[in-house]
């Protein structure tokens, strides 16, 4: 196979580069040929756009506005839209990339796309906010559609966003089209189930992997690193299932109890707190990234890329994690966390409960039909556990990581209906 190594990794490398070598090892493992090898690697498509917004103060500022749809192999592409200051077309590469093998794993019938704002949606008004997402979503009539390219929420982003966008988009096509977006207020076809559908596939990828390690949930411990959305939708339905919480942080440090934490109180606590943990009483204290390093059955990292990487890998004393997040583990940790025999479930399976139920609710617009929230949890639980079966299964038969079979599987089902479709 005529492959180009890739360049030696930096740790906390580019996002690109993280999923280009874990991308290259599979595609090594599945002898895929050159042409697929090519084909996959590529995104389909990448549009930058520049976006002059009349801020309140009547200035006009310019925003750079980016869509990469990586794959429609298996069908219109999917992903999330952030507004964030750090937002870069490698980023936004990086994170099609992974939508696509996401939705492969799962066996969503969709490809992978992403897009982004470089902007700062905490110093912006609604108005400005209200503004930007329109013009964003005009300068993307072209890519968007139910059938083509179909966004949904991520950092910085959420259901008025979404409202806004399937409202400007639904104007220049004169009619209601709900379909083109996901993540919607629940009154515009929203999904029941959505809010906690990552943090649940999270519970689900968690308790399939601690059944495989004969790990008890009723005498586990889990330290959860992120008390977002992901994180404490995954705290809670893990607490509810028996097992014992004794760490979660956020952006204002971590916070350990060893005889468990009253999740339900904390998250109360959040949502009083303006989001934050800051002062929560009922617990000890501890360094932010000390949360990594505990004594614990679990660990869930739910909250920013590369958290585990070459400097504290070797300090990971946990026997599974769950990533919660994009890309928390850099790809050099990797090879470390294997050594250290540590199981990972890996963030394209773990995290794959939000797409999935996306996809539902992109289904029952189709429809237009609403399912209960009962039948949400239930399908996408069994969607969750079969994923996490299969990923399993491949990681045994090759021999490999969680995380390599996780790419393995996602790229063989694109590659094997590519080469159904066929190229020109």
């Amino acid at each position: 196979m005529g492959y180009i190594e890739p360049a030696p990794l930096k740790d906390e490398e580019n996002p690109f580069e993280a999923m280009m070598s874990r991308f290259h090892i599979a595609s090594q493992i599945l002898g895929l040929d050159d042409e697929v090898y090519n084909v996959l690697k590529s995104p389909a498509k990448q549009v930058i756009v520049s976006l002059p917004i009349t801020m309140d103060d009547g200035s006009i500022r310019v925003f750079d506005g980016y869509r990469v749809v990586h794959s429609n192999i298996l069908g219109p592409s999917k992903g999330g839209i952030r507004f964030d200051p750090g937002v870069n077309l490698d980023e936004v590469k990086a994170l099609a990339a992974w939508m696509t093998w996401k939705c492969a794993v799962v066996d969503i019938p969709y490809g992978g796309a992403k897009g982004g704002i470089q902007c700062n949606p905490r110093e912006m008004s609604a108005g400005e906010i209200e503004r930007l997402t329109r013009s964003y979503t005009s300068s993307m009539i072209e890519i968007f559609g139910a059938d083509r390219d179909i966004p949904a929420p991520d950092m910085g982003t959420g259901p008025r966003e979404m409202a806004w966008l399937m409202d400007e988009y639904s104007r220049t096509q004169g009619m209601t089209i709900n379909s083109v977006v996901t993540g919607k207020p629940l009154v515009l076809g929203g999904s029941l189930g959505r809010t906690e559908a990552t943090g649940r596939g999270v519970m689900v990828s968690a308790l399939a992997a601690m059944e495989k390690l004969k790990i008890n949930p009723y005498k586990s411990t889990c330290a959860v690193q992120g008390f977002g959305n992901v994180g404490s939708f995954a705290a809670l339905l893990l607490a509810e299932r028996g097992v014992k919480i004794v760490a979660i942080s956020d952006l204002s440090g971590a916070y350990y109890n060893a005889n468990g934490i009253d999740i339900e109180g904390a998250i109360a606590y959040r949502n009083n707190n303006k989001g934050s943990l800051e002062g929560y009483a009922e617990v000890e204290k501890i360094d932010g990234s000390a949360i990594l390093e505990l004594e614990v059955d679990v660990l869930v990292p739910a909250a920013t890329e590369d958290v585990i990487n070459s400097h504290n890998a070797e300090k990971i004393k946990a026997k599974l994690i769950v990533e919660g997040a994009n890309g928390p583990t850099s790809a050099k940790a990797d090879t470390i966390i294997n050594d250290k025999g540590i199981i990972v479930a890996p963030d394209i399976l773990a995290n794959a409960g939000g797409v999935t139920v996306s996809y539902f609710e992109w289904v029952q617009n189709r429809l237009g039909y609403k399912w209960t929230g009962e039948r949400v949890n239930r399908r996408s639980d069994r969607i969750m556990k079969d994923a996490f079966d299969n990923v399993y299964k491949t990681s045994q038969e090759y021999n490999i990581s969680m995380r390599i079979a996780a790419y393995v599987v996602a790229i063989d089902k694109v590659a094997k209906t590519y080469k159904y479709r066929g190229g020109y």
